[in-house]
């Protein structure tokens, strides 16, 4: 195989791994800029009015002569995502990051391949069958992940010291003890953070059907945020009175808007169209757990969080099920791409004087014997 080969086939693997390290980045500083009172309404304006400038003018240069032309339904579909994404999943997540903490939003955040699992069954996108291995795969990886998240969740066991956290008090302080005394504040972080995944897991599911549809990823991306402004924005002004809360200034707060809107939404959007066209949005969000593992260790590292045995196991655990659930899913392609062979090469065979043999997943062409 190829260089080029091997790269395009690991192409959506490094593209999701990617993306964890970009929102592993935002769990850390949304949890920053919210301690210094910036309104999370206005947040999510500015987070999405830096994603349409920082990719309007690739989408206006890049996809000018294969734009398809905008259907009312697709426009439907563009204000649905919008409001399922920018307006309700990032409020309730920054809300629930709020009452809860980074770490731990990072954790129950782990359910979002399960939910959207789930959707897309209901929905018929993902095909289920319990004698198939590859079904089996993804339903274990599922149960398994969801398990792992639990147990993240649920039990903390002792502190795990590392050479960076040693002397520290674990940033527990402020975060962790703020939960515990205020129980009830902590449980409404949590149902808010629940809906945020389901919001998230029907965006993927809606944005997988729309590109059907209007394939342009980067155009789709940026009237996505777009929308998500207009949508937003209209939201903030009822929600937030005055112009104080619309002033930020050059620190983390400003920071934060742009590096949210820029890689978690823009290219993310992006990104994420790429690898749905390519692999379903079950594949998307199967990656998620990795990036509760990078909150941990950088939460650890920047807010002096203490990474805990409990997250240990469980992180080990999403591990495993994540890789019950790709290899799954990896299998999916491949049957897909071993279905589609034998139609081509029928084709192919109705136009040429030769005869197709196939070796992985390779055309070749055989001259045809004669007839006598």
């Amino acid at each position: 195989m190829s260089l080029r080969a091997t790269m395009n086939k690991l192409r959506p693997y490094m593209f999701m791994v990617f993306m964890q390290f970009g929102y592993a980045g935002m769990f850390i500083i949304s949890v920053v800029s919210l301690k210094k009172g910036i309104s999370h309404f206005v947040l999510v304006v500015y987070r999405n009015a830096f994603a349409v400038m920082a990719i309007a003018p690739f989408a206006l240069w890049f996809e000018r002569k294969r734009r398809p032309k905008m259907s009312p339904r697709d426009f439907m579909k563009i204000l649905a995502m919008a409001f399922l994404e920018p307006v309700l999943d990032q409020n309730l997540y920054y809300m629930g990051t709020l009452f809860t903490s980074a770490s731990f939003t990072a954790a129950i955040i782990n359910i979002l391949p399960a939910i959207t699992f789930l959707m897309a069954t209901i929905l018929r996108i993902e095909k289920i069958s319990m004698k198939s291995r590859r079904s089996q795969a993804k339903i274990v990886g599922t149960l398994v992940t969801v398990v792992g998240a639990v147990l993240m969740i649920m039990y903390k066991g002792p502190a795990v010291d590392f050479p960076w956290t040693k002397g520290t008090d674990g940033g527990h302080g402020s975060t962790q003890d703020a939960g515990i005394q205020d129980e009830r504040r902590w449980i409404i972080g949590t149902f808010m953070l629940l809906g945020s995944c389901v919001c998230w897991s029907a965006f993927f599911i809606l944005q997988a059907n729309t590109l059907k549809t209007y394939p342009a990823e980067l155009s789709l991306a940026t009237l996505i945020c777009l929308m998500g402004m207009v949508e937003s924005a209209s939201v903030a002004l009822v929600m937030e009175k005055g112009l104080k809360p619309w002033l930020i200034g050059w620190d983390s707060r400003l920071f934060a808007a742009l590096y949210s809107g820029v890689v978690c939404s823009g290219v993310a959007y992006y990104v994420q169209g790429i690898v749905i066209k390519e692999r379903g949005p079950v594949f998307v969000t199967a990656f998620q757990p990795l990036c509760m593992i990078i909150v941990a260790v950088l939460g650890s590292i920047i807010l002096a969080e203490l990474i805990t045995f409990g997250r240990i196991i469980g992180a080990a655990i999403i591990v495993i099920g994540l890789y019950f659930l790709i290899w799954g899913k990896a299998k999916d392609h491949l049957t897909q791409s071993c279905d589609k062979l034998p139609d081509t090469a029928n084709n192919f065979q109705k136009h040429a004087a030769v005869e197709i043999s196939v070796v992985d997943n390779v055309f070749v062409g055989v001259p045809a014997p004669k007839k006598p």
